[in-house]
């Protein structure tokens, strides 16, 4: 059965992703050392865990008076309880004694708590009676306003997983517990190649018949969030050796090939073929039940994936998200694929959305927040739009054997 371009029936979405699945080789991923300095959007090649516990200490968690908690029960401002202030523990001090029962010690926040200690009671919660005499306003729990030692992450415990990209908070658990080096995956190589004869750089001047570059950059910054590194490989002609040379090229010094343009039917398409000739597996499909982002063209090439996406600055933006993100994540090093892998939001669609049926859609919303409900209000366009992207925030799915989607509807959002 052939569709109405004259091609075989375009594969449903998850079709596609098995067949890349199914064929994509297990790579052996290099490995690295480097210090924590440089490891923000890392993956790691290693699990790590604590060799000490953090903290190593108790310490306060605010400024006033480390006590033993029962000598605070029953304390309130009618009938204050009373404790003598013996000593004051001053900031990066471990405390040479040990707080004995009916006294207090003076602490900041951050401050080691001296032995005896289980308990700070805050500064607001406390008046002097006399200069050394102080009045408990009310009575503290043990363990109120502490954190104990080993609280955060004990010795032995695991911190991070292999696989795991490493975000600021990561890197701050690594250096509070000690580690100033992780091993690491090497970044994945991603060839962008841009195709057609109307394609202009985006420093030229406008002209007649031609558009600027544009899906380059978007691959780019794509590729970068994902923890890749992209190759922008320039603009190619419509010209079957050219194009074959910049792929072989690519293939040889690339993890991954990104072909922009060339991959709808027409008179100039010669993507499909020329990814064929480097022989199998070849192209693995060639048309996917996608809105926006039907021609797309997934293939396996010397065990380099290869796609060849649509011109359309919304349609490559959709296609890596589906097709793309997946691979890349399995490149990097990093665990988990999949929408699950991928942030949603909850909200509710703000207008009807119809659709034709047949095909999984991928519409762009943004979001607002009207009456305490989080909105999603579809951005309406053309995929060769780019401001529907540039106004959008994500975008909803609307599965194929679907017809549309009410106002009122509850839907997840796929964040950019």
């Amino acid at each position: 059965m052939r569709d109405m371009l004259g091609r075989e029936k375009a594969l449903s979405v998850e079709d596609a992703r098995q067949l890349l699945g199914t064929h994509l080789p297990a790579k052996e991923l290099i490995s690295l050392r480097i210090p924590i300095e440089q490891s923000f959007g890392r993956v790691l090649s290693e699990q790590i865990s604590s060799p000490e516990d953090l903290p190593a200490f108790s310490r306060s968690t605010v400024d006033g008076f480390a006590v033993n908690s029962s000598d605070t029960f029953g304390a309130t401002e009618g009938m204050p309880g009373y404790l003598t202030v013996s000593r004051e523990i001053l900031m990066g001090e471990r405390p040479d004694f040990t707080l004995t029962r009916g006294r207090a010690a003076k602490i900041a926040t951050g401050g080691m708590l001296p032995g005896g200690a289980d308990a700070v009671v805050m500064l607001e919660h406390v008046q002097y009676a006399d200069k050394d005499l102080i009045e408990v306003l009310r009575p503290a729990a043990p363990g109120e306003n502490v954190i104990s030692a080993g609280e955060d992450i004990r010795k032995d415990e695991l911190i991070l997983s292999r696989g795991t990209m490493l975000r600021p908070q990561d890197v701050a658990a690594l250096a509070g517990a000690g580690i100033t080096s992780v091993a690491v995956y090497e970044k994945p190589r991603v060839s962008i190649i841009s195709t057609g004869d109307e394609i202009i750089p985006a420093g030229s001047p406008a002209e007649a018949g031609k558009v600027r570059e544009m899906n380059a950059y978007t691959l780019s910054g794509l590729i970068l969030a994902q923890g890749g590194i992209p190759l922008r490989k320039g603009i190619v002609r419509d010209v079957y050796e050219e194009i074959r040379d910049a792929l072989g090229e690519a293939l040889r010094e690339s993890d991954m090939v990104l072909i922009s343009g060339g991959s709808s039917v027409g008179t100039k398409d010669m993507t499909a073929e020329i990814i064929g000739s480097f022989g199998p597996p070849g192209v693995l499909f060639h048309g996917v039940a996608l809105k926006p982002g039907k021609p797309t063209i997934g293939a396996i090439v010397g065990g380099v994936p290869v796609f060849g996406l649509p011109g359309h600055p919304a349609a490559v933006a959709v296609c890596f998200e589906v097709f793309i993100l997946d691979v890349l994540r399995v490149l990097t090093g990093r665990e988990g694929t999949g929408s699950s892998a991928r942030r949603t939001v909850s909200a509710l669609l703000a207008k009807n959305v119809s659709s034709d049926g047949g095909r999984e859609e991928h519409v762009r919303v943004s979001l607002k927040e009207e009456g305490g409900e989080l909105w999603a209000v579809p951005v309406l366009g053309k995929s060769g739009l780019i401001r529907t992207l540039v106004k959008a925030e994500g975008t909803i799915v609307i599965p194929s054997h679907v017809r549309g989607i009410e106002k009122g509807e509850r839907v997840n959002v796929l964040l950019f």
